[in-house]
């Protein structure tokens, strides 16, 4: 076996993973938005398991392997939370225990978005995600059905982030947000 054969690109795992978060991000948004008739947060169980779960912890173990421990740490550990969010779902626990995990993923989430080195749109992403679990964490602890709502429009709008990153990444499209070419920025003052 050939050591200088790679066993993918880091560029494909990445924008692999950021597809997976976009969509498990904009089925769990919907549905805890409640804005299509009968479309719960309950039915984005499977695709949060397996898609924001499974393939999502892999391909930060693959982004480990190809040395980049930032995108193994955001794909790994968010795919411990959709696995965790998706196999908790349905059980019988407290709204202080949800609240809770809620909470504790936040906080994962809220490293990723100071830590994230794509300038605002990477910071975006997760800083949205940071916004919308903590707001389903406080109307988990509240009981609040119009907290969990804005949660949820919160969580479907970092997952449309999300998507629009890998799609343009994929095609060729900008990322960057503010920059005008052949200009540099003006401090006021």
């Amino acid at each position: 076996m050939d050591n200088g054969v790679s066993a993918g690109s880091t560029a494909s795992t990445s924008t692999l993973g950021n597809i997976a978060l976009g969509l498990t991000l904009l089925a769990f948004g919907i549905g805890h938005t409640g804005v299509l008739s009968g479309v719960t947060a309950a039915n984005s169980v499977s695709l949060a398991m397996y898609v924001g779960g499974a393939a999502l912890f892999l391909l930060g173990l693959l982004e480990y392997r190809g040395g980049d421990g930032f995108n193994g740490t955001a794909f790994a550990g968010l795919g411990v939370f959709w696995f965790t969010w998706a196999k908790g779902a349905g059980a019988s626990v407290s709204d202080e225990a949800a609240g809770t995990f809620l909470v504790l993923f936040a906080m994962l989430a809220l490293t990723l978005a100071l830590a994230a080195a794509g300038g605002l749109f990477g910071q975006g992403v997760y800083g949205l995600l940071t916004l919308s679990l903590v707001l389903l964490a406080i109307g988990a602890f509240a009981d609040s059905a119009g907290l969990a709502k804005a949660g949820g429009w919160v969580a479907a709008v970092s997952g449309l982030l999300a998507w629009y990153g890998a799609t343009a990444a994929l095609a060729h499209w900008p990322t960057a947000f503010g920059k005008v070419s052949g200009r540099g920025a003006v401090a006021a003052g």
